[in-house]
């Protein structure tokens, strides 16, 4: 191949590749990536207060992804019956649990699940009682949850501005998901919220959204 046609198709495949690089992040913006496949999405809310502001989060996620062509589950966890767990080890962290609750109907859809969303207000620095529970008996199923190729994000809402009071629960989040290995994509932290309601006049209803759609 001669010099000038050698520099003339190097310069075609060059510009194919930056052509390529632009419409991949446009479809990324748009939720029309190639990569954005259908997910059954499994949604825990924690707050054990009807119509609060982290459920609200929660509402606006479920709206984002279900847009995007995704299966979601919402488990309400304060609105369930859940024991907690009784570190009897009888599961052997695989499974079954020996308690018969609601859990079980939680199990199998967690297990196939490709995306866990987890949405909780702060309860004296942590996620609230109710999703803690459930966390918890995840280890029953762990053998089967642990290292599987599934996404996360994290939903929380507290009533205070300060970021340095959020951090507990985002390392919280952060170290259960590292150690599941599943992959976070998102966490919308809104603050300054108290009073039910109080977060539907702010812009994290939006972020919450947002991230749905782009899951």
């Amino acid at each position: 191949m001669d010099r000038r046609k050698f520099i003339t198709n190097a310069a075609v495949a060059l510009a194919s590749a930056a052509v390529a690089k632009v419409s991949g992040v446009a479809g990324v913006l748009s939720g029309t990536s190639k990569k954005n496949k259908t997910m059954k999405i499994v949604v825990l809310t924690g707050s054990p207060r009807r119509g609060g502001n982290s459920a609200y989060l929660a509402e606006q996620f479920i709206k984002g992804a279900r847009e995007s062509g995704h299966d979601t589950y919402r488990y309400d966890c304060a609105f369930r019956q859940v024991e907690p767990c009784r570190a009897c080890n009888r599961c052997g962290m695989d499974g079954p649990c020996v308690i018969k609750d609601d859990f079980d109907e939680l199990c199998p859809r967690l297990v196939e699940a490709g995306m866990v969303v987890f949405a909780t207000p702060m309860y004296y620095f942590g996620m609230s009682a109710q999703m803690k529970r459930v966390i918890d008996r995840f280890y029953a199923i762990n053998g089967q949850i642990k290292g599987a190729s599934k996404k996360a994000a994290f939903l929380m809402t507290y009533a205070d501005t300060s970021a340095k009071e959020a951090e507990p629960m985002l390392v919280h989040y952060r170290t259960l998901t590292d150690y599941l290995g599943w992959k976070s994509v998102g966490e919308v932290v809104a603050a300054g919220v108290w009073t039910a309601g109080s977060v539907r006049n702010t812009e994290y209803g939006e972020q919450a959204y947002q991230l749905g759609k782009s899951v």
